[in-house]
């Protein structure tokens, strides 16, 4: 019998993409609601509980609302919302992060879909912490440039209105309070004892993320030249399908969308033997969020992982 599998909030642009992915595979029976009852708590139920994966693609709020509807013991979910990413009751779905990680969503019941920006800084900052490069007391920076498809519906409406605002035509750096909602999660996965200083930045495209972390040398132990850091995440990703670290940086540029489209993330690392940056490069709705759902819902069904993703 095929695995049921229901989207909570599939007209989101999260849920949307989900549901490309998932809507032509003849491996999954997908179920799908009413129009006239999507928002209707009784019939989410129903669909929830006959489940054997749900997708929560809602609000923090209403995402903690549907996971309290959910009464089948048997039914798995996977939270592509902020709302659990730091609990100790969810696993947090990143599993080339370690083999360990990757056995525990395979078995889980409930697993916490990373943050697009906390994708980016995980994978660059979790290994070389794991690894004991980086100290866990590093007073760490990152950037964050990300297409505009990740404000949702309004904004991805704003940036394409015929006669936008002016202001939209550039960058723009926000969150400058230092309490964007991916930073619990960065600090903790990552095991940091700070948390990072971390910019996050709109443009006007509408999808594909570069995350930078800048870095000094003298930050580091175990390694002393550019090559051996770029070597050591290389080695740690090893057998990874969707993270590699690209070889020696033949360009000056990286343009953030060059993942657009891919359920792929690439690091970069860049710079000198005294001071450099390692930069994911991925698409924010991709491994940043619906590609690593589908990731996800794979290992916990025992398909395989890359199954309906776009790796080229």
């Amino acid at each position: 019998m095929k695995p049921k599998v229901y989207i909570d909030g599939k007209d989101g642009t999260t849920g949307l993409q989900i549901y490309d992915r998932l809507s032509v595979r003849s491996d999954i029976d997908l179920l799908l609601i009413d129009e006239e009852k999507r928002k209707d708590p009784a019939e989410r139920k129903k669909l929830m509980d006959a489940a054997d994966i749900v997708f929560l693609c809602l609000p923090d709020a209403a995402a903690v609302e549907a996971v309290a509807l959910v009464e089948n013991p048997d039914t798995r979910i996977i939270d592509a919302s902020t709302a659990h990413r730091t609990s100790p009751d969810w696993d947090y779905g990143f599993p080339e992060l370690s083999a360990e990680r990757r056995a525990a969503i395979r078995k889980s019941k409930r697993v916490a879909n990373p943050g697009c920006h906390a994708t980016g800084f995980i994978s660059a900052v979790y290994p070389l912490v794991a690894m004991g490069l980086l100290p866990k007391d590093a007073c760490l920076s990152a950037f964050s440039l990300t297409g505009y498809s990740g404000g949702g519906k309004k904004m991805i409406a704003q940036y394409e209105a015929a006669d936008k605002d002016a202001a939209l035509f550039a960058p723009c750096p926000y969150g400058m309070g230092q309490t964007h909602k991916h930073l619990p999660e960065m600090q903790k996965v990552c095991g940091l004892t700070n948390k990072p200083v971390f910019t996050p930045i709109v443009d006007d495209y509408y999808k594909g993320m570069a995350t930078t972390v800048p870095l000094h040398m003298s930050q580091m132990n175990g390694v002393s030249t550019l090559a051996e850091v770029r070597q050591k995440l290389a080695d740690y990703y090893a057998g990874a399908t969707l993270v590699h670290v690209a070889d020696a940086l033949d360009t000056a540029k990286l343009y953030a969308n060059a993942q657009a489209g891919k359920d792929t993330l690439v690091l970069y690392v860049a710079g000198n033997d005294e001071q450099f940056t390692v930069t994911a490069l991925f698409d924010n709705l991709g491994k940043g969020a619906s590609g690593a759902a589908v990731q996800n819902m794979n290992l916990m069904l025992g398909f395989e992982e890359t199954t309906g993703l776009n790796l080229k």
